[in-house]
């Protein structure tokens, strides 16, 4: 078996003899055929190939099936955003009258996406905390459930998801679990070892890690057994009438159900590709993630501990400190390092922090996260300004909250800087 960085660096493609060393961009909409036939088997799913790019694309599959090396999946579709993915990971298996549980530490985007829009679309969402015990896990459930949602690292609470207490629970229900990896990386984590059925990505992150291109993926295990509970997901195990008729698990096995109903029925109508460039640029940035991982985990560690003895700082959240709630949790399922992003509080509240990330020189205030430049952010005033402070206070997201993205600068450059910053308050 392959190590990790081989797969970051090769992994999805293999050119052949007279063949481009590195992945071609593949920029063209359609695709010619010699005769009607051949395309029809295609729109038929009797033959592999392309068609039209609103629905797939061979350098778009290429880097798919590199992350799906990565995470240790089945199958994997990119998508135009980390939103699309979160948004087809659970549209794929979910519609009006279904429920979900989530976890309530994540990332704002998401918790809007599934606590506004998503229930005006009739689907309802209960949030538990990460930390609920198994039996609050159990009463969560109801007989509509049909999948739990959570992220490896929480952004920005940087909370550790218990992932195997959760698959557990998902399963003692029949139903998956759906594990966004975007902060630890398959680097750092691969939650189909703990038993996540679903792994999602905003490759927008770490994945690039330039911030040169916005996309997402989806990965599926093939493990999570669907024929098992047919009516709870008809979409998978019976005739989809919209797409000839075809059942998914009876013609793509567990391996490939999943991916290909959210391509050939999600993709074809929703139409959240992503571009062959961004694909490309993408692949650039996984290249070079098994070696730009470790600089960002090592400048976060290092910085919250600085932090954590600074006489300005109100606390600090960072699973790899041995203070931290989470650090046993990590020790488990982040034993090589966690990821870049610390979390803090400055002492003065909302207008300290302001000033604060005003003052900073290395790092820039910037949308953005789990980039090679550091960058930082107010959560509370930009990505969840949305929530009430009560959904603040249940996402982890309390009002002075910063989250600090370390990139892949000098560790004492970025010390350096917080240093002169935390002065001029």
């Amino acid at each position: 078996m392959q190590s990790i960085e081989t797969k970051c660096v090769q992994g999805g493609y293999t050119p052949k003899n007279g063949e481009p060393r590195q992945i071609p961009i593949i920029q063209s909409t359609t695709f010619k055929y010699e005769s009607s036939r051949e395309m029809a088997k295609l729109f038929d799913l009797e033959a592999s190939g392309y068609f039209y790019s609103r629905l797939q694309n061979p350098t778009c599959d290429t880097v798919a099936a590199k992350i799906c090396e990565l995470e240790g999946g089945t199958a994997a579709m990119l998508t135009s955003s980390g939103q699309a993915a979160s948004f087809f990971s659970i549209f794929n298996i979910a519609q009006a009258g279904d429920h979900i549980i989530s976890s309530s530490s994540i990332y704002g985007g998401t918790f809007n996406l599934f606590n506004v829009t998503m229930r005006k679309m009739g689907i309802e969402f209960t949030f538990v905390s990460p930390y609920s015990t198994e039996e609050e896990l159990n009463r969560a459930f109801k007989p509509n459930t049909k999948a739990v949602f959570g992220e490896t690292i929480a952004n920005p609470a940087l909370v550790v998801l218990d992932i195997e207490k959760f698959a557990n629970a998902a399963h003692a229900h029949g139903c998956p679990l759906i594990i966004d990896n975007t902060f630890a990386t398959p680097v750092n984590c691969r939650p189909f070892e703990w038993g996540a059925d679903i792994v999602i990505h905003s490759t927008t992150k770490y994945l690039d890690g330039h911030g040169s291109a916005v996309g997402g993926c989806i990965v599926d295990s093939g493990k999570f057994d669907w024929t098992k509970y047919p009516d709870r997901y008809p979409g998978l195990c019976t005739p989809d009438e919209s797409y000839h008729g075809v059942t998914y698990t009876e013609r793509f096995g567990l391996a490939g159900a999943y991916i290909t109903k959210a391509t050939a029925q999600l993709m074809r109508d929703l139409g959240s590709i992503q571009s062959p460039q961004s694909a490309y640029l993408l692949n650039l940035g996984i290249e070079s993630l098994h070696l730009r991982i470790k600089q960002h985990c090592k400048n976060a560690l290092a910085v919250a501990k600085h932090l954590e003895n600074h006489q300005k700082i109100a606390w600090v959240k960072y699973c790899g400190l041995e203070s931290d709630k989470d650090y046993e949790l990590a020790k488990k399922y982040l034993p090589d390092g966690s990821c870049g992003v610390v979390a803090f509080g400055v002492k003065g509240g909302r207008a300290a922090a302001e000033k604060f990330m005003a003052n900073l020189k290395i790092a820039a205030i910037e949308t953005h996260v789990a980039d090679a430049r550091s960058c930082c952010l107010h959560p509370a005033s930009a990505t969840h300004r949305q929530l009430s402070d009560d959904e603040l206070i249940a996402a982890g997201v309390t009002p002075d909250l910063i989250r600090f993205s370390c990139g892949i600068e000098g560790t004492q450059d970025l010390i350096s800087d917080i240093d002169q910053a935390l002065e001029n308050i």
